[in-house]
């Protein structure tokens, strides 16, 4: 049971299971390995990008930065967002304004879909796939935390094929995160993708077949 619910609260009947690890991990490859396993998906990522979007929401970011962040054709460039709240020495603050502005959006859209598939008997479980998990507590909601296992030298390595960023961008962006070995303290499993996906996929099994058995619930078959 999540550590911040009491037993008299109302538990969502699927196991929430949290995704944490470093830039570049794969935790949405894990993440796709237990979509196919029968979860429901939750990307923080997507839903963020969904609420950059909104009309209100960009009203007040053409306030607070201007056109150059975000246009009047409604197109966020997330080029020169990214600049203003990771490169800015007064970042932490930009980040942190960024993030109260964007988070609650995000909050009420993640309710929403969890709503859609609570009563859903084809979805197993549902996973948060979130950057921020561990900064925003949301570790705390979650019945179960997957630490998503990868070498340095490998993460820094996807990332610079998938996104294009050097050591210098990921170093950036890694001090507003929480350290791997926090992380990795509050997990209560591993899934180590630093091999081929047929590996981590059967990892993954295992793990949400674990999850599944301790909530009660039948788990997946491996094969």
């Amino acid at each position: 049971m999540p550590s911040n619910q009491s037993p008299a609260e109302k538990r969502y009947p699927k196991p929430i299971i949290g995704l944490v690890g470093g830039i570049g991990a794969g935790k949405s490859t894990v993440a796709g390995e237990l979509e196919k396993l029968g979860c429901a998906v939750i990307d923080s990522d997507k839903l963020a990008a969904a609420a950059l979007q909104e009309p209100v929401i960009q009203a007040q970011l053409r306030q607070w930065w201007g056109e150059e962040i975000c246009p009047a054709n409604g197109s966020i460039n997330r080029q020169a967002l990214a600049a203003k709240v990771f490169a800015n020495p007064g970042g932490y603050r930009e980040l942190e304004r960024l993030n109260g502005l964007i988070h609650p959006r995000v909050a009420q859209m993640r309710r929403e879909k969890m709503l859609q598939v609570e009563h859903n008997p084809l979805v197993v479980g549902v996973v948060w796939d979130s950057p921020l998990l561990v900064e925003s507590g949301l570790q705390n909601e979650c019945d179960a935390i997957i630490f998503v296992k990868a070498s340095e030298e490998m993460r820094r390595k996807r990332v610079f094929q998938t996104r294009g960023w050097d050591d210098r961008e990921i170093r950036r962006r890694e001090k507003f995160q929480a350290p791997l070995d926090k992380k990795m303290e509050i997990a209560d499993y591993i899934v180590d993708n630093d091999g081929d996906w047929a590996s981590s996929g059967t990892q993954t099994c295992r793990v949400l077949s674990q999850i599944l058995a301790e909530f009660g619930r039948i788990p997946p078959s491996e094969e």
